[in-house]
Formats: structure tokens, C-alpha cells, sequence
């Protein structure tokens, strides 16, 4: 057992150590470079050409090590769940490699893993430490989806009047959606912003707008898609559909608003009934420690921690569902 440990936390390690100076030792630095030579900085400060080598090799490990990773792990996954996990990390904003973020979850698995073990000293809350360390970068990078396109829904009403308005002034749609990149703020002018270089590429404005919306899945946005897209193929007044859309969004928003008021206090209610046992086994893990052990150690005790999670668990997903009203 103890041999186990020692091999999850020398992955942990060697992959943390590695992760930390791959990012500081292997970044891009053109622009740094461009700066050191307009401002002669390279003469003020010369660098010692032995210290320059050893940097040099081992940037080249490091290089070798990480490509002997990132092409083991392009193996393990498929050409699909890639494909999957790429449009994942695209739509949360982050900007690492669907092999590195796997990696990411291994070493997290790794260290929660090693955690348990050590507070715990049970192989069963070492398998349970593997599996919250593997499911944690997953539900992270779920929420920053959900925050971005939450913030980009916050400005779509504003960005469509801002379409509207240019398409009344005689623009096409190309150049109305140029106008929302110069005048929207983040996220929704880095999308545009993509959008238009797609457009610049040669893609056609149909598959443009798809991978927008594969990118930020909105459903007040796939709306707006919809409509652009049926008005393109048939013809009609394109700024009166998108008049409607708007004042159709901006009511759901305020329905949305007033259903969230109504059920907070029930929201708040599940909140606290999860992460109640959590807070009590912390509490008691440092009060009183042999008492809690005495859970984990015997079979009824792992029983009884198992149940209890179990029916949290059920009471948690009971209460968010009846308070998640779909507007």
C-alpha cells in the first residue's frame, strides 16, 4: 500500500513540477525578444553562456518529456471525444491542449488521492480521493462555461440592438457585426471578433454563426441564429425579426429574475444541506479526531458514511430540481 502512495505522489509531483516549469520556461517570448533588442537590453545584462546551456538542455527535456506525454495521451483518446474536448475547453476561454487538461486531471486525481490516503490511511477513501481529484477539473472547467455563456446572455440584448441599429443605418450584416466587436465588451467581442476572422478566411456566414453557437450554447443566441439564417434564405426585414427577438429576450430575462427571487431561499436551503456533513466531518476530523476514525475504520461506520452520503446526495438533487424552473 505504501508503495502506491509513493508512486501517486511521485506522479503528482513529477507532473506538477513539470506543468510549473513548462509554463515558465517554455512560454512564447517573441515579444519579449522584439522588446530586449529595440531597448538594447541584451548588452546592459548579458547572460552567462554556461548558465545559457544548461537552460537550453533543459528546456530540451522538458520539451522531450512533454511531447512523449501529449502523444501517449493523443493515443488514449479518441478522434471524437477530442473533438468533444477541445470545443469544451474552447467554450470555457482556457487556453491549454485537450491533452494537457487529461494530464491536469490525472495529476489532480493523484494528489486528492494521496491526500485521503494520508488523512485517512483506508485504500477505500484512497479510490474515493482518486475519483472527487479526477471529476474536480471537469466540474471546474463545466463552470466557467456556464459563467461565460451566463455573461454573454447578460449582453445579447444589448448586442442584437446594436445590430438592429446598424442595419437601419443601411450596413450589411457582415458590417453590423463588426460594430458590435468595436463596441461590445468581453466575452461577446472576443466571439464576434472570431467570428469576422472566420468570415475573413472564406468561411460562409451559416457555418460562422453554427460555430458561434458551438462555442457560446445559448439558447436566447441560437434564437438570433435561427432567425438571421431563415431571413437569409427566404428574404424579409431582418432588423424587424430582431426587434422582436430582442423584446422576447429581455421579458424572459425578467421572468427569469423574478422565478430566481421566488425560489432563493430554497436554492440557499440545498446549499446549506450539502455542504452541512462536509463542515461537520472537518470539525470533527480536528475536535475530536479519534471519533471520526472510528467511522472510517469499522464496516458499519463506512456503511453509515456511505448511506449518509447517499441520501444528502438524493436530498440535494431533489431540492435543486424543484427549485430549477426552465423560463
Amino acid at each position: 500500500m505504501d508503495n502506491i502512495v509513493s508512486i501517486f505522489f511521485f506522479l503528482a509531483i513529477f507532473m506538477f513540477i513539470t506543468g510549473l516549469l513548462y509554463n515558465f520556461l517554455l512560454r512564447n517570448k517573441d515579444i519579449q525578444n522584439r522588446f530586449n533588442y529595440y531597448l538594447d537590453i541584451e548588452k546592459k545584462h548579458k547572460i552567462n553562456k554556461e548558465e545559457k546551456k544548461s537552460s537550453e538542455s533543459l528546456k530540451e527535456v522538458l520539451k522531450n518529456s512533454n511531447e512523449i506525454i501529449r502523444t501517449f495521451l493523443k493515443k488514449v483518446i479518441s478522434g471524437g471525444d477530442q473533438k468533444k474536448l477541445n470545443q469544451l475547453i474552447i467554450s470555457a476561454g482556457i487556453k491549454i491542449k485537450p491533452e494537457e487538461y487529461v494530464m491536469y486531471r490525472f495529476f489532480t486525481a493523484a494528489l486528492m488521492g494521496g491526500i485521503f490516503y494520508l488523512l485517512f490511511n483506508n485504500l477505500i477513501l484512497l479510490i474515493v480521493g482518486l475519483i472527487i481529484g479526477f471529476i474536480l477539473p471537469r466540474i471546474w472547467i463545466n463552470g466557467k462555461v456556464k459563467r461565460k455563456v451566463l455573461k454573454f446572455n447578460d449582453g445579447l440584448a444589448d448586442m442584437i440592438t446594436t445590430i438592429i441599429g446598424a442595419l437601419k443605418s443601411g450596413y450589411s450584416f457582415s458590417q453590423a457585426m463588426k460594430t458590435v466587436a468595436e463596441e461590445s465588451e468581453t466575452p461577446i467581442k472576443e466571439e464576434i471578433e472570431t467570428l469576422i476572422h472566420e468570415l475573413n478566411y472564406g468561411i460562409t456566414m451559416e457555418e460562422a454563426l453554427n460555430n458561434l453557437y458551438s462555442r457560446m450554447p445559448s439558447v436566447d443566441l441560437e434564437l438570433m441564429i435561427q432567425a438571421t439564417l431563415i431571413q437569409r434564405q427566404i428574404g424579409g426585414n431582418l432588423s424587424t425579426i430582431l426587434e422582436i427577438i430582442v423584446e422576447t429576450i429581455r421579458e424572459r430575462k425578467k421572468l427569469e429574475r423574478h422565478v430566481r427571487t421566488l425560489t432563493a431561499q430554497g436554492r440557499l436551503s440545498g446549499k446549506i444541506i450539502g455542504a452541512m456533513p462536509i463542515f461537520i466531518a472537518f470539525f470533527m476530523f480536528i475536535l475530536n479526531r479519534k471519533y471520526l476514525m472510528d467511522f472510517v475504520v469499522t464496516r458499519v461506520g463506512m456503511i453509515s458514511i456511505a448511506v449518509g452520503v447517499l441520501l444528502t446526495s438524493f436530498a440535494f438533487f431533489i431540492i435543486s430540481r424543484i427549485t430549477k424552473i426552465e423560463v
